[in-house]
């Protein structure tokens, strides 16, 4: 058998009556196609032909174990006459029409029982829906992106209906059920009710008087069902339509063109209730039989069959098109290589390294605390989940611990696998989301484990171009359900997860991600995996989770101690009665905040290292208590350089992405000394220089990243919140502005457009002016698809090899001596965007901007042909191509005012 196919499933000669039997098995299949029954039905007798083409009385199996009945053919059963051999078309015919379909078959019991035997099931409808997709679930755990197709006779279509709206509804908790919703492409239903059966009160009669008679049981439940009436089916035909339109799935309705005798030659499902009444949804087509006789046919050229044949072939087809058709199962090595390596990002580890290191002694008390040892305890996963949340106020040290007891985790648990990801509001756009924490973890994952790297071949749709280089984007519910899929197939090895401050994510994604790690563990306690996850978060938003440990880190004996042990090593003011006395004071006023004690300690150690030690008392009662009014403190106290503080501040809080330190020292610049502007030498103007200038200018409160691509950011994310959120800014601009943001960007866009205007000229690797060479006039890249298009002519390759090499040794020259030119090309407009959205006018800005030297400086700078300008791009056109409404609808309106204009002149010359 075909490895493909799940171990728990062998194909079988004849389906078993209950659950899923696998009738057909592909080496490698593309599509899942799955029969489900009707009413009184069978896996096998429901689909099987008698063997011949007419109608022929009813005779009884040579080995039936039910004893004949009135009024059988009403509930779908089928005598097969001996001597002659059955088509049972799911396995006689469908492979030659979907040769590359898995074929499985789902049996339920609505049978009506014998006398002498026990009671049949009571079940209802919701109880066989979710059997069913349960036990569909796991027989489709190794592939569960293959695309579905369902097939299904009367009632059997209600409960894959009803299967597929509990799979739906599984959006936010125990995502692997809702894989079954997302895969299916369509739904061929047989003479379903989908408004309920008709005529109700005759059936009913028939089925009670019939049961009642001959000693049988009617599941009422399930009768209940096919009426009308159900409430199960109103909540069907109101859910079910938004559901398949928002899925696209392909739905075709087969209703029977016969009556039945029984019932005077009525149907037993009239058309009106035997479709959806979409017909945008959905394609309606009759059966020339009844109800029973509409899914059996004679063979592969049974007209009634090719009907069915064309309906399976659209779906198939809307398959092979959709984004998760799975067009292949299997991975090259190097394809699984390049999915790992597109799941690395820029500063993938920053918030991690910049955190400082715990001071010497402090958190240990964690690892004794008593609800840190139940969660480290596999035996008591069971109580919480393997879940612990630490929960404090802004500053109290959290990021800290959680980078102590990571590694002690590493270093401790060599069993385990132990994961992480520190999301970082101060960071570029995967720091901060969701996205970024999937990808990481499972990078993590599959670096320890590459023998996992074989979960990629569950990707829905191909991310790598025909080089092999990763060419798409990831996401999130496919990351989500690759790492679900990767931690299963962990068994029970340990795995260990630490996430930090969950609050500088995006609420709604925290939510989603909260839930999906609580589905996780709850599944992995079931299945005894040994799955544990370390979360940390201010108190605020509050997310409930069913079972967590809890602690409030400000609330610890061990916290405080750890405030008191830096207070004696870091604040080195001697060791008199005076000096115990300021330390109680800080470690009383702290109230647990950690950050307030490291800033107060600085304050205090200056004072005190100036020989000012009668002052310190003095200084500390003007230190105010809690951060806010602290950060108030820092900024105001000192006046001078008032400007570069507020621009510093600024160009940190609303830049596009984070700047580097020499980004940030000549953007300042930019904006308060444009005539200082000058490239860049290292020899004078070192790192160190920057270094204190931005330590100046920030007054303390920003840093560099630790690193390899170092960016500036604020201390702590609290400083950020008392700028924005505690109208700090307030203090530094009177007054302040209600559209301080909009005036932001402006400020930031006037700094862009001032360091466009430097002088270049002397900067070319070819000792030739900068903007001439390639460029005409007007600052524009001339013959660009002549000196990209190949020539046979070896003379020619190597002057193009030699002019793309001068080119890019160009772009780096201009970038190392104007450190700050690449970012201005880039995002001046997206300033003035964010500008014109505050009703801040761009109109002298559009009207006088050098937009030839722009077009010059992209198309230096940019590393691929086909995002450079030709001579005829305008500003309107690269207005809409980077997505600028304001910026554009503005220009727009010049255009057509200089179009009225040019007409009004053309009109006068016509006149003259």
């Amino acid at each position: 058998m075909s490895s493909s196919v799940d171990s728990a499933l062998k194909v079988l000669d004849e389906p078993a009556m209950l659950g899923l039997s696998l009738l057909v098995a592909p080496e490698h299949p593309l599509i899942d196609i799955v029969f489900v029954h009707g009413f009184n039905g069978h896996p096998e007798r429901t689909w099987r032909h008698k063997g011949d083409t007419g109608h022929q009385p009813s005779v009884p199996e040579e080995h039936s174990d039910e004893r004949p009945r009135k009024f059988q053919k009403i509930f779908d059963s089928v005598k097969v006459p001996r001597g002659r051999k059955p088509v049972y078309w799911p396995r006689d015919l469908l492979p030659h029409t979907a040769p590359d379909a898995r074929i499985l078959a789902y049996g339920y019991d609505t049978r009506l029982g014998h006398r002498l035997s026990s009671p049949r099931s009571q079940k209802s409808v919701y109880d066989f829906a979710k059997d069913f997709l349960l036990e569909l679930e796991a027989a489709r755990r190794s592939h569960p992106s293959r695309p579905l197709l369902f097939i299904a006779h009367s009632l059997g279509g209600v409960v894959v209906k009803e299967m597929l709206r509990q799979s739906y509804g599984h959006l936010n908790h125990h995502h692997h059920l809702r894989t079954i919703s997302e895969s299916t492409s369509g739904i061929i239903f047989f003479g379903t009710p989908h408004g309920g059966a008709d005529p109700q009160g005759l059936l009913r009669t028939i089925a009670e008087n019939v049961a009642r008679v001959v000693g049988f049981t009617v599941n009422e439940t399930v009768l209940e069902s096919l009426l009308p009436s159900a409430e199960r089916l109103r909540q069907l035909r109101d859910e079910f339509g938004p559901m398949a339109h928002a899925q696209e799935w392909k739905i075709h309705c087969f209703q029977e063109d016969h009556g039945i005798k029984a019932l005077g030659g009525r149907k037993v499902v009239e058309d009106v209730s035997s479709c959806l009444s979409d017909s945008s949804l959905e394609i309606t087509q009759h059966i020339a039989n009844d109800h029973m006789d509409m899914c059996r046919f004679s063979g592969i050229h049974d007209v009634e069959y090719r009907k069915v044949a064309a309906a399976i072939r659209r779906v198939l087809e809307n398959t092979n098109n959709c984004p998760h058709s799975a067009s292949r199962t299997t991975l090259s090595i190097g394809e699984r290589q390049a999915y790992v390596k597109s799941l690395r990002f820029d500063q993938i580890g920053a918030r991690h390294a910049t955190i400082k290191t715990a001071h010497a002694k402090t958190c240990r008390w964690l690892l004794k605390n008593p609800g840190y040892q139940d969660w480290l305890a596999l035996e008591r996963l069971s109580e919480h989940n393997g879940f612990l949340w630490i929960k404090g106020n802004p500053g109290t040290g959290k990021s800290t611990l959680m980078k102590y007891i990571l590694a002690n985790a590493k270093k401790t648990m060599p069993e385990a696998t132990v994961l992480s990801f520190f999301f970082n509001a101060r960071g570029e756009g995967l720091e901060k989301s969701t996205e970024g924490l999937y990808r990481s973890l499972l990078l993590q994952l599959l670096e320890n484990f590459s023998e996992l790297e074989q979960i990629l071949d569950l990707l829905p749709q191909p991310l790598l171009a025909g080089t092999g280089e990763f060419e798409g984007q990831w996401q999130l519910e496919t990351l989500k359900m690759i790492f679900q899929a990767a931690v299963r197939r962990l068994g029970t090895r340990r795995l260990v997860c630490f996430v930090d401050a969950l609050d500088e994510c995006h609420e709604d994604d925290v939510r989603d991600m909260v839930a999906f790690f609580e589905t996780l563990s709850q599944e992995a306690v079931q299945s005894g995996k040994h799955l544990q996850i370390c979360f940390s978060s201010r108190h605020y938003p509050y997310i409930s989770v069913e079972k967590c440990i809890e602690l409030v880190l400000e609330d610890q004996d061990g916290h405080q101690d750890d405030l008191a042990h830096y207070l004696q090593t870091e604040l080195k003011i001697g060791k008199s009665q005076r000096s115990e006395k300021i330390k109680n004071e800080v470690l009383q006023r702290a109230n647990g905040i950690f950050l307030w004690v490291v800033l107060v300690v600085r304050m205090l150690q200056k004072e005190y290292d100036r020989g000012r030690i009668h002052a310190l008392q003095k200084r500390l009662n003007e230190i105010p208590d809690g951060l806010d009014k602290l950060f108030k403190d820092i900024l105001t106290r000192d006046a001078r350089n008032s400007d570069d503080l507020l621009l510093c501040l600024q160009w940190i809080l609303f830049a596009k992405r984070p700047l580097k330190r020499e980004e940030l020292y000549f953007a300042i610049l930019a904006g308060t000394e444009p005539d200082q502007l000058t490239p860049w030498d290292p020899n004078e103007i070192t790192t160190n220089v920057m270094d204190r200038f931005l330590l100046d200018c920030s007054k303390g409160l920003a840093e560099l990243t630790k690193t390899k691509k170092q960016t500036v950011q604020f201390i702590h994310e609290s400083v950020r919140d008392y700028l924005l959120k505690g109208n700090g800014l307030v203090h530094l601009q009177q007054p302040l502005q209600s559209d301080f943001e909009g005036l932001s960007h402006e400020k930031l866009k006037l700094c862009c457009q001032n360091y466009l205007k430097v002088d270049t000229s002397l900067v070319d690797s070819r000792g030739q002016d900068t903007i001439d060479p390639g460029v005409n006039d007007h600052g524009i890249v001339e013959n660009e698809t002549q000196l990209d298009t190949p020539s046979n002519d070896n003379n020619s390759q190597s002057q193009g090899a030699s002019s793309s090499n001068d080119a890019e040794s160009l772009s780096e020259n201009l970038c190392l001596q104007y450190p700050f030119l690449s970012y201005a090309m880039k995002h001046i407009f997206d300033h003035a965007e964010a500008a014109a959205e505050k009703n801040i006018s761009q109109l002298t800005f559009t009207t006088e901007f050098d937009f030839a030297s722009w077009k010059g400086y992209n198309n230096i700078l940019e590393k691929y042909s086909i995002r450079k300008y030709s001579p005829g791009a305008s500003l309107l056109y690269i207005f809409a191509e980077k997505n600028l409404p304001s910026s554009f609808a503005l220009s727009f309106k010049k255009y057509l005012t200089w179009i009225s204009w040019a007409s009004d002149i053309n009109f006068l010359c016509g006149r003259l």
